[in-house]
């Protein structure tokens, strides 16, 4: 795919980093605004979460956000896509725990200025963090949290009762990544973590990890 005239969303977001990026995170970060561009990764997770989290496990179930959920080598697919009316990346997460019906985890990255991003969930409610590339990792640092309104954002001073998110993302070679993303309370400790290896297993436009792209 020849991305010069319409360059991938994320490509403004990392700025001067994307050249140095490697081959799998611009695989991974490809798809472009205002187009139909859908990439996908397979892969395996191990999902962990505190007792504070267990305890709360009926309402986030119903909320359709992070899984509550304690369970090690989970089958996961996630699928890429664009709008063709916006810059907004969408997240389509589907886990396949043992012994339950397939589970689906959405959430919306919508770049605000910079490197600064909402990922937009459930409930209206919004993660800030800004992507950074550093030490040879895509990093996603916790900037607070955001009530979503339509176009409105309202700020939510809940970092003290929820935690902090923070994920990052490293090559393992150019069609693998691995990542880790946790919630951590200053209090409480680690409250939620998964972490895995992922397989570009689709790119925009092909039926494969084949197609070519010009970045």
């Amino acid at each position: 795919m020849n991305t010069d005239n319409n360059p991938p969303i994320f490509s403004k977001i990392f700025a001067q980093h994307w050249p140095q990026l490697p081959a799998v995170m611009h695989k991974h970060y490809l798809n472009r605004p205002c187009t139909d561009d859908h990439t996908r990764v397979t892969g395996t997770i191990n999902v962990w979460c505190a007792r504070p989290v267990k305890l709360l496990a009926g309402l986030l179930w119903r909320l359709k956000g992070i899984p509550p959920h304690c369970e090690t080598d989970v089958p996961i697919t996630v699928d890429y896509h664009s709008a063709p009316y916006n810059d907004h990346f969408r997240f389509e997460r589907t886990f396949l725990f043992k012994n339950k019906p397939p589970y689906r985890f959405s959430s919306t990255m919508e770049p605000i200025s910079d490197n600064l991003v909402v990922e937009r969930m459930s409930g209206h409610i919004g993660w800030l963090l800004r992507y950074t590339w550093e030490d040879q990792k895509v990093k996603l640092n916790h900037q607070g949290y955001t009530l979503c309104l339509g176009k409105t954002r309202i700020p939510l001073p809940i970092s003290w009762l929820i935690g902090q998110g923070y994920a990052e993302e490293w090559a393992l070679d150019d069609n693998r990544f691995a990542m880790r993303m946790h919630i951590s309370h200053p209090w409480w400790g680690r409250l939620y973590q998964y972490d895995g290896v992922f397989t570009i297993s689709l790119l925009p436009g092909t039926t494969d990890t084949k197609g070519s792209s010009h970045l």
